[in-house]
């Protein structure tokens, strides 16, 4: 018999070294999700910033009319070096010594 209380002591510690960390994982996991969620939410309330008064790369450039009409940003609310980023996410070599890239204002953080 003492033997059995012995092979249930082995195992309710097992049980509590494993159900523990599960369980703080699982919660950590379900209360970030709910952020998620939440931040998910509140950045589809917010109003896509347009900037009016950016500067026109075509017009700083003196691009031809023919290839601003081809161009997609001016019909964009992004920077234009948004608009020409590689595909692995880095800016091309023209923006990083563009004078629009080196004028643009530095955005502001969003704080709610």
């Amino acid at each position: 018999m003492e033997w059995i209380n012995s092979v249930l002591v082995v195992l309710a510690g097992l049980g509590l070294r494993l159900a523990i960390p599960i369980g703080i994982t699982l919660l950590a996991v379900y209360v970030l999700h709910k952020v998620d969620v939440r931040w998910q939410e509140e950045a589809a309330q917010m109003p896509a910033q347009v900037d009016g008064d950016k500067p026109h790369c075509w017009d700083i450039n003196a691009c031809p009319a023919e290839k601003v009409k081809d161009c997609p940003v001016p019909a964009s609310p992004e920077p234009c070096w948004q608009m020409h980023r590689q595909s692995n996410g880095y800016l091309a070599e023209a923006c990083l010594n563009c004078q629009v890239f080196h004028q643009a204002p530095i955005p502001a953080p969003i704080h709610a």
